[in-house]
């Protein structure tokens, strides 16, 4: 039941003793439903769920109880979470159809002849109404971030604490974390690294760049020991970006191979899908460390969905560092919008909730003088944000590296106050959660 609550804060156990609440199965099948307004999916023991987030949903928050530190809930928190991290809330109708799967094949077969324009076209006929989708809540969705807060409100009060101490979240106090990458689609692409390069290095950032390994181009010893040399990060992009990589599971298992085979020639820790299609439930086949795949929400995204938080978070033994900002693609030719303003908004959301601001800005989309004005004007953002805000800026496997660390690190007692254990303990810092009227607030030690 405190697994997760455990793993995203990092507090003493003694604080997480949450409980299933015992009664009936009232919710026998998974469903929508409330905790205190936060929007939660799962079964429940005292309501049954509803089949659509739009419906008018139960709040089983009259069904907590506290006994002594304990604290029963009507339902049980690491599933609620799974769920929506790993997009378990799109079932029956939300996935894609038969249909939407053949003309996503027909799509990707015609795709190397469609002129921007016209893909630009298609695509926006398929993400119609995308602007109305009540849920996961655009431009990002916080819910796994707001529920975990909720948690340790009730948390607090079952044990009567003023605080509850926490490993915080980024090394060194940093407030926030945000990462750059870059999704190679086409040879015209693979031959604007260079200069990409050089923009992010003129602003102090270093990135990572995903290079498709099976099709559009070549990827040779040269382009991997330049981007390398240079201090930047390369990782796999899917096989072929075909659109087809999850489509049947022998075949998908017969690429995955090759994809690791690739992994192991770039020296990738880190993959990306093709168009971000994915499935969750067969990355076990992957041998990488992290993964960049999962939007923190889909509206703009060929497939629906999205993991609702903006923290980083286990899929078996892969890091998911959620895509938490809108693509460059999908702000340029679908929104048809030439400005960071998009971008500041989710920037603030996310800073907001100390969370992960990571973007992906195609080569392939960068050839007129506003959208790389555009990019420009991005970075040149996040420079004050890490001089003056203390936004760390690393590369992906630094975040990798970090998350890792503080998964198995240790927070334990130390005189009147609290220290943490384990390696890389140098780098973190102890925190407070706390209560600010009915919100909770972060201190750091």
């Amino acid at each position: 039941m405190n697994k997760v609550f455990l793993d995203y804060y990092r507090c003493p156990e003694r604080y997480a003793d949450l409980q299933l609440l015992s009664g009936g199965a009232v919710g026998r099948h998974p469903g929508y439903f409330r905790f205190g307004g936060h929007l939660c999916y799962g079964t429940s023991t005292v309501a049954e769920g509803a089949v659509s987030a739009s419906d008018s949903l139960p709040d089983v928050l009259s069904g907590v109880e506290i006994g002594g530190s304990t604290c029963l809930l009507p339902f049980n928190l690491n599933e609620v979470i799974t769920n929506l991290r790993q997009e378990r809330y799109l079932t029956g109708t939300a996935r894609a159809s038969a249909f939407k799967r053949l003309t996503r094949s027909a799509y990707y077969l015609a795709r190397p002849w469609l002129t921007v324009s016209v893909r630009r076209h298609l695509q926006r006929l398929w993400l119609k109404g995308w602007d109305s989708k009540p849920f996961p809540r655009w431009p990002v969705d916080r819910t796994v971030d707001q529920l975990f807060e909720f948690v340790m409100a009730l948390s607090l009060k079952a044990n009567k604490a003023l605080r509850i101490p926490f490993i915080w979240f980024w090394p060194e106090g940093k407030r926030s974390c945000a990462i750059v990458t870059h999704d190679v689609e086409t040879k015209v692409g693979l031959d604007f690294c260079n200069t990409l390069m050089d923009i992010d290095d003129s602003f102090g950032i270093k990135s990572s760049f995903q290079l498709i390994p099976g099709a559009r181009y070549t990827v040779s010893t040269d382009t991997l020991e330049s981007i390398r040399g240079r201090g930047f990060e390369i990782n796999v992009h899917d096989f072929k970006h075909d659109g087809r990589l999850f489509g049947d599971w022998n075949r998908f298992q017969e690429q995955a191979r090759q994809i690791n085979e690739y992994a192991k020639k770039f020296g990738s820790s880190g993959f990306r899908s093709g168009g971000l299609y994915r499935n969750l439930d067969w990355y076990g086949a992957f041998r990488f460390s992290y993964d960049m795949s999962v939007p923190n929400v889909g509206h703009l995204d060929a497939q629906l969905g999205g993991c609702c938080t903006v923290m980083p978070f286990y899929i078996g033994d892969i890091l998911e560092l959620p895509l938490t900002t809108t693509q460059d693609y999908s702000l340029f030719n679908i929104l048809n919008v030439y400005s960071t303003a998009l971008w500041q908004q989710q920037i603030a959301a996310i800073r907001t909730q100390h969370g992960l601001i990571s973007f992906n800005v195609h080569p392939d989309y960068l050839n007129t003088p506003r959208a790389r004005n555009t990019y420009e004007a991005l970075l040149q953002s996040l420079v004050p944000l890490r001089s003056e805000a203390d936004v760390w800026i690393p590369l992906p496997t630094e975040v990798d590296t970090w998350w890792r660390q503080r998964s198995r690190m240790s927070i334990v007692p130390d005189g009147g106050g609290w220290r943490v254990e384990g390696a890389g303990a140098e780098r973190a810092t102890v925190a407070y959660a706390s209560m600010d009227g009915d919100s909770i607030v972060y201190s750091i030690d």
